[in-house]
């Protein structure tokens, strides 16, 4: 099940004239639980949360339902989005759904607690239903994007996942130590629209670290900018620091920062300046003037701070 965005309550004049469902708080139409809901918590046996956790499930899109929860006239329940999607007409029965709302089930999914989702990546937190999603967005046992700025790729999975990913399925250079030294080479360098380097991983103080390369044109001006990403977590990052450096032609630039985490997207910290920026004339200077080909050497070295 993915995660969806928490669904706000409808303007006070929509809801003024939605209807209460008949039942009680063991009724949701033509669905009937087996046990009884005690208050907030008290530990419940897994089969009835289960079969709770089953109802806030959206038929349609499988999503958990957060208020308002609609439901047709014959009991079949549906997330507002769907609702939306459906053009008013319960799915299930074909009925008119109206604005009926399925009050029982909202005020029994405000009183159950359940397992984060990401509990097989190690979460042991135990949440009220509507605290659950909030946390969820932020747990840090959530899957990590894949940090290859080549393409928009979909894989996800736990650090080690990841680095495998990267290793095997975009034959990224994998390097150990905590200093490098690299050397980019671009034919017709006025040619900068996001121009994307080969990604490099490097296995340092036994965490690992993605250095970006990159061409964009940044407030149309055409520039060059490489940056580092942590593989973990924002407070983990911030254990570390990393200096960059290019230079030639008697001129040099250092950029010194803490290395971002890949829970911010390449594109995040691009847009934060947030690394060494070098614009194409001091590019190609460094490069020794030649405006047919760009040869920079960025050479770095990450510490971790005491």
């Amino acid at each position: 099940m993915f995660p969806v965005s928490r669904i706000c309550m409808e303007d006070p004049k929509a809801e003024e004239s939605d209807v209460e469902a008949p039942g009680t708080l063991n009724e949701f139409g033509n669905v009937h639980l087996d046990k009884p809901f005690s208050a907030p918590g008290v530990k419940r046996g897994l089969s009835s949360t289960s079969s709770v956790n089953e109802l806030l499930e959206c038929p349609i899109c499988t999503n958990s339902m957060y208020p308002p929860i609609y439901q047709c006239p014959n009991g079949h329940t549906l997330c507002s989005n769907c609702k939306l999607r459906v053009h008013n007409q319960c799915p299930t029965c074909r009925h008119e759904l109206g604005n009926i709302r399925c009050l029982a089930l909202e005020k029994v999914a405000g009183s159950i607690e359940l397992p984060c989702k990401h509990q097989a990546m190690g979460c042991l937190g135990i949440f009220l239903y509507y605290e659950k999603l909030k946390h969820e967005q932020s747990c840090k046992f959530r899957p990590y994007n894949c940090p290859y700025a080549g393409s928009e790729c979909p894989i996800t999975g736990d650090i080690q996942m990841i680095i495998t990913h990267l290793r095997n399925d975009h034959k990224v250079d994998m390097h150990d130590g905590c200093t490098f030294n690299h050397r980019y080479v671009k034919a017709n360098p006025h040619e900068v629209e996001n121009a994307t380097w080969m990604l490099t991983v490097f296995n340092c103080f036994g965490q690992h670290f993605c250095l970006h390369f990159e061409a964009f044109v940044l407030e149309m001006a055409p520039v060059y900018m490489a940056f580092l990403r942590f593989m973990g977590e924002d407070d983990e990052a911030k254990k570390f620091c990393y200096s960059l450096e290019v230079g030639g032609n008697g001129r040099k630039l250092l950029w010194q920062g803490v290395p971002r985490s890949i829970r911010d997207g390449h594109k995040k910290v691009r847009n934060n300046h947030d690394g060494l920026i070098i614009h194409r004339n001091m590019a190609l200077s460094f490069s020794g003037g030649n405006h047919q080909e760009l040869k920079l050497r960025i050479t770095g070295r990450i510490w971790k701070e005491e």
